[in-house]
C-alpha cells in the first residue's frame, strides 16, 4: 500500500510529461512546417533542462523556433544578438551607481542582464569574440553569474538555445571546446522537403504565429527534471552508451583504424551522461519507462556530433563529426 501511495505523484508526473510533450508537438505544428525531428529534439532539451546549439543556413525560422517555444512553455524569454563589439557585461549585467532619495548617498546596485531569464536565445553566438563567449560559460554551467566579487543565480529552469550559421565564416569566432562541451544537443536545421515549402509560399512573408497556451507551469518542468533523473536504465543500455564514447576517441583500445585515422578528440565523459539523459527523455516522450538501446541510437548524432573533433586528414577526406557518429552507430549494434 505504502508503495502505491509512493509512486502516484511520480506516475501523475509522468503522465503530465507526455501531455505537454505532445501539446508541444501540437502547438509547434501550427507555426512550423517540415521541421518535425527539429521539434523533438528541441522537446528534449528543454524537457531535460539542457542547452542547445541550433545551427543552420539562413531563413530556416531558427529564431522563431525559440521564440514559438518560449510562449508554449510560459518561460521568460530573451534574445541577445552575439556581435563583434558585443562585451561581458552587455550579457551578465553590470553594476551602476545609483543615489538614494535625498542624493547625500551613492551606491553600487547590479542591474541584471538579459541572461536573467528562463530560455535565452544567444543569435549568432559565434559572432562575438572569445571573451564575451567566456561570459555565457558560468551562466551556462552554473546557473548563475559573477560580478563585482559577488554571485547571483537565475531561477530554474534556464535554458540556452544558441544559433550559428554554417556557411559565413568571415567575421566568427570558432566556439571553444570546453563551451561547446556545455551544450546537451547539437541540432542541425536543414531545408525542408517541397511539400513543406509549398505550404510556407502560401503563407504571407510576415505571418504572425498562432496564438498559444502555456502547456505546463514552471514547477512542473523543475518536477519534470527531476524525473528524467529518476528513470531507471539497465546495464545493457548504459554498457553501450559508454560503448559509443569510448569508440571516439582515438587513444582507446575501443578505436578502430577510422577513429584513429580520422579523429582528433573524441567525447567525454559529459557526452556519455547527456546521450544517457536524452534517451531517458525520449523513452518518456513515447509513453515508456525505460530507454532502449534504439533511444541511444536516435539520440548519438546530435549528442554527440559537437563533442568530436576531426582530425585534418578528416577534413581534407570530407569526413566530418557526424561521419564518424554514423560509423560509430555502424560499428557497434
Amino acid at each position: 500500500m505504502k508503495t502505491s501511495i509512493a509512486l502516484a505523484p511520480a506516475e501523475r508526473t509522468i503522465d503530465r510529461f507526455r501531455e505537454c510533450y505532445e501539446a508541444i508537438q501540437e502547438n509547434m505544428g501550427r507555426a512550423l512546417v517540415g521541421q518535425e525531428e527539429v521539434v523533438r529534439l528541441l522537446a528534449v532539451g528543454v524537457m531535460s533542462g539542457g542547452h542547445m546549439l541550433l545551427i543552420g543556413v539562413p531563413g530556416l525560422a531558427k529564431t522563431m523556433m525559440a521564440k514559438m517555444m518560449a510562449r508554449i512553455l510560459g518561460w521568460e524569454f530573451r534574445r541577445i544578438q552575439f556581435t563583434p563589439d558585443l562585451m561581458p557585461a552587455d550579457i551578465t549585467g553590470t553594476e551602476i551607481l545609483q543615489s538614494d532619495e535625498s542624493g547625500a548617498r551613492r551606491d553600487l546596485v547590479f542591474r541584471k542582464g538579459p541572461v536573467f531569464a528562463n530560455l535565452i536565445l544567444a543569435d549568432e553566438i559565434n559572432r562575438t569574440p572569445p571573451k564575451t563567449q567566456a561570459a555565457l560559460l558560468e551562466a551556462m554551467q552554473e546557473h548563475s553569474v559573477t560580478v563585482g566579487g559577488k554571485t547571483y543565480s537565475f531561477d530554474p529552469p534556464f535554458v540556452v538555445i544558441a544559433t550559428q550559421n554554417p556557411i559565413e565564416q568571415e567575421g566568427t569566432y570558432p566556439l571553444p571546446e570546453a563551451q561547446l562541451d556545455r551544450f546537451f544537443l547539437s541540432i542541425h536545421v536543414d531545408y525542408p522537403h517541397q511539400k513543406a515549402e509549398l505550404e510556407i509560399a502560401r503563407r504571407p512573408a510576415k505571418f504572425d504565429a498562432p496564438d498559444v497556451k502555456q502547456v505546463a507551469s514552471l514547477d512542473e518542468f523543475r518536477d519534470f527534471n527531476d524525473i528524467v533523473d529518476q528513470v531507471p536504465v539497465t546495464e545493457r543500455v548504459l554498457e553501450y552508451a559508454v560503448s559509443l564514447s569510448a569508440g571516439s576517441r582515438p587513444g582507446d583500445p575501443a578505436a578502430d583504424e577510422f577513429v584513429q585515422k580520422y579523429v582528433s578528440w573524441g567525447a567525454g565523459p559529459r557526452a556519455t551522461q547527456h546521450l544517457v539523459t536524452a534517451a531517458k527523455t525520449a523513452a518518456l516522450m513515447d509513453g515508456r519507462p525505460s530507454p532502449e538501446i534504439e533511444d541511444i541510437r536516435k539520440m548519438a548524432v546530435a549528442v554527440l556530433r559537437h563533442r568530436i573533433i576531426p582530425s585534418y586528414t578528416a577534413l581534407g577526406d570530407g569526413i566530418d563529426a557526424a561521419a564518424v557518429v554514423l560509423h560509430l552507430l555502424e560499428t557497434h549494434k
